[in-house]
């Protein structure tokens, strides 16, 4: 296919390293490529190969679903080469940035100041794979769309709905009322191992910045959670911690 993408990005268009300036971002590698084709086609710009591109079922799946959804899909050696970070990636899938509003009748993660890409890729692949698809993001956050994040969260971030705030009251006083908040805290009140969910509202998970963690102010807000875990270490990485809030609360509320 030629001419323009999809959203109108002219062929000629210069590509370069990602900023987080730019309007677009990049899937770096053949499986977030096809995730984002699959759950957000409508923000595809184009997509490349490399002519070295050793999955013959890949590249027939991503050709399918470029030709579907009118797709700019051709071999570009030099611009994959140009903008991978890693000699084995052969495709990469152009994409503009987007918005989003988050579900006000679903269970919410929430994440205040986040910093770690890798950390913030996993716990999106973690929140989908417990099927909570509504992320709140309390800024300064690390960049979501940096390709880093991308590869991190195997494309599921392309499942899962986003929305950015200011402040962690800009985030309460949207979604407040219909959510039970629970910030985990080293200094939480209640075990998770043992606490009960509300039964009925659904629940917002709160949870802080890989290094500090959240202000003990938190501690004022909904009903705070502590994961017990042995002397032998101070805490647990916030992937980690996440995964165990998502795992109780999920298990629970079933």
């Amino acid at each position: 296919m030629t001419g323009k993408g999809k959203s109108g990005m002219p062929k000629s268009t210069p590509l370069k390293k990602y900023n987080k300036k730019s309007e677009y971002s990049y899937t770096l590698g053949a499986f977030p490529t096809i995730e984002l084709l699959k759950n957000k086609p409508e923000h595809v710009l184009r997509v490349m190969f490399h002519s070295d591109m050793n999955s013959d079922r890949q590249a027939e799946i991503i050709h399918e679903l470029c030709k579907k959804n009118r797709i700019q899909c051709e071999v570009q050696d030099r611009l994959v080469e140009k903008l991978r970070d890693k000699e084995n990636c052969y495709v990469i899938g152009v994409f503009e940035k987007y918005t989003g509003i988050l579900q006000a009748d679903q269970n919410h993660l929430v994440l205040v100041n986040p910093s770690d890409m890798g950390n913030i890729g996993t716990i999106i692949r973690t929140s989908i794979g417990f099927s909570v698809h509504n992320l709140a993001i309390i800024e300064p956050a690390v960049d979501i769309f940096n390709p880093k994040v991308v590869r991190a969260s195997m494309g599921a971030l392309f499942r899962i709905r986003f929305q950015h705030f200011d402040s962690f009251e800009a985030y309460r006083k949207q979604y407040g009322r219909e959510h039970a908040l629970y910030p985990f805290m080293l200094t939480g009140a209640v075990p998770l191992q043992t606490y009960v969910p509300d039964p009925v509202k659904h629940f917002s998970l709160i949870f802080g910045n890989e290094a500090t963690g959240l202000p003990e102010e938190f501690a004022e807000v909904g009903q705070s959670i502590l994961i017990e875990n042995s002397d032998e270490v101070d805490s647990l990485n916030l992937s980690i911690a996440v995964g165990c809030g998502l795992y109780e609360f999920t298990k629970k509320r079933r």
